[in-house]
């Protein structure tokens, strides 16, 4: 699979990913969850080949991004349904994807 095509599944599964760092990580900082899906994403990705490959040119702007739309992601999720579902939920009061 030639590494746009890879991208474009991955970020595919950005929502679940962020969903389930969220979960896993609910007493971690933000901060913190976001580099478990940036660390995730980047494995997935393989970005380190696809940088010796020539694939990524320039990793900093490719991570940032990534980055972005990380951020885009948890943006939409807090707006949704999802964490109204999640706020409302008696384990966990007032959670929300906090990436």
């Amino acid at each position: 699979m030639n590494f746009f095509a890879k991208l474009l599944q991955a970020i595919t599964f950005i929502p679940g990913i962020v969903t389930s760092i969220e979960t896993l990580f609910s007493h971690h900082s933000g901060a913190e969850k976001k580099n478990a899906v940036m660390s995730f994403l980047e494995t997935a990705l393989s970005a380190g080949d696809a940088v010796m490959n020539r694939e990524i040119v320039d990793e900093a702007r490719f991570k940032e991004g990534l980055s972005k739309i990380v951020d885009g992601t948890v943006e939409c999720l807090n707006a949704s349904v999802w964490a109204k579902t999640q706020a409302a939920a008696p384990a966990t009061p007032g959670r929300q994807a906090t990436i």
